[in-house]
């Protein structure tokens, strides 16, 4: 991989904070290879009042790239029990549940129509023919023959997709999608969808927490930072020459912090991140959470060292993120959730070592971006959800704050 320079000089401004250490000059897709274009993590089991019985379920997920091969990865890494899948589907989507006729492939593992995925595993369906589009959105559609099935999960999938009555069958293959009665905005067993592309010269993952995942952004609105700045890449490059995966868990940490309520960033970031095909880029965004959980500055720099070098060994650029201000008394939660001066001084050390470390290939500085001029401890109001979390506006100046030379790919 190709690099010029090995420092360049920080570029700081009210709007557009980012440090560039080294800069991948884009290439040029000779061959096909497969990318992974759209990525969730499962983070637990749904929830007891959760489950399938004889039913087919319709996640909806956006291909960030295109291509002409499609297969997707489903998970049972919650599962207490072995997870039957009758049959499964992928087509394009047409509206709400529909697909577009004539889109719709059968999935197929190991030339099985179906499998049986064991408690903690996951697996990789057979490719299929089909052509896709960057920004398309796709219809996986998986039949659970089981009864009181249980999922493996991602809570905050912010993406509707579709559900069948119980005992409603085998519908993997409805085109008008009048089967699936009902929704979810969780996104349930599938947790990668990878393209085949000629387009593509690699795959961007935002590895993270809530502030990726997307807490106060839309429901189908794609406005979190990591889509603005997609988009932005899109736009810059004149089509998908990168994909976007959002590997981000809501209440994540780096390292294992008690009260665990998922598998922190060390502990998933082979099957969230290093596992996907085509991954060219890992942007690690966390330790809010440790703080928060009152872990030493020191405790969450030796985690986010360790993921940096496990990367760095797997040729990725590694971009690291500055961590946001965290205002003292968030609105309408507990008051301990908030940093008052003891966390926030953790906070900066943390930050100061993300800004000086010439491991990093890039720093985006959000913390600039984000904080009051007042008050370099507090949210910017026109930024702020509810003390935590950026609301879309916030969103969308952290994602147009980006230098998009970080990853190689300007006018």
């Amino acid at each position: 991989m190709w690099r010029i320079g090995t420092r360049l000089a920080r570029r700081a401004s009210a709007v557009v904070v980012v440090t560039i250490l080294a800069v991948t000059v884009p290439g040029t897709a000779s061959a096909q290879q497969w990318v992974a274009a759209w990525g969730s993590s499962m983070q637990s089991a749904s929830p007891d009042s959760w489950t399938v019985t004889n039913a087919s379920v319709r996640l909806l997920a956006r291909s960030t790239i295109g291509g002409d091969r499609v297969r997707v990865r489903l998970e049972n890494t919650f599962g207490d029990e072995p997870l039957q899948i009758g049959a499964a589907s992928v087509a394009v989507q047409r509206t709400g549940a529909a697909v577009v006729d004539g889109s719709s492939r059968p999935l197929r593992f190991d030339g099985s129509d179906s499998v049986t995925i064991p408690a903690g595993a996951f697996v990789m369906s057979d490719a299929v023919s089909l052509a896709v589009q960057a920004e398309q959105r796709l219809a996986v559609s998986l039949y659970l023959p089981g009864t009181g099935v249980r999922s493996s999960s991602h809570g905050n999938g912010l993406s509707t997709s579709y559900v069948t009555a119980p005992r409603a069958g085998d519908q993997t293959g409805s085109v008008d999608g009048e089967p699936f009665v009902d929704t979810t905005t969780s996104m349930h067993w599938l947790s990668a969808i990878e393209i085949f592309s000629s387009s593509a010269r690699g795959a961007i993952v935002a590895f993270g927490d809530s502030i990726t995942d997307g807490s106060c952004a839309t429901v189908d609105g794609y406005n979190r930072w990591e889509d603005v700045l997609h988009a932005r890449l899109l736009e810059a490059a004149g089509t998908a020459r990168l994909a976007m995966v959002n590997a981000g868990i809501g209440g994540n940490t780096a390292i294992r912090v008690p009260p665990v309520t998922s598998v922190p960033g060390v502990e998933r970031l082979d099957r969230d991140a290093l596992s996907l095909a085509g991954i060219t880029h890992l942007v690690l965004f966390l330790g809010t959470n440790d703080l928060r959980r009152d872990a030493t500055a020191d405790q969450v720099i030796a985690g986010l060292e360790e993921i940096v070098g496990r990367a760095k060994a797997r040729d990725l650029d590694v971009i690291g993120v500055t961590i946001i201000p965290r205002n003292p008394l968030p609105l309408g939660l507990p008051a301990n959730l908030g940093f008052g001066a003891a966390r926030n001084a953790e906070r900066h050390k943390v930050n100061a070592w993300i800004r000086s470390h010439d491991g990093l290939d890039a720093v985006l500085d959000f913390d600039e971006v984000m904080k009051d001029a007042a008050n370099r401890d507090l949210i910017n109001p026109n930024y702020d959800c509810e003390g935590i979390h950026p609301n879309v506006l916030g969103y969308a100046a952290m994602g147009r704050s980006i230098d998009l030379a970080v990853f190689g790919d300007t006018p």
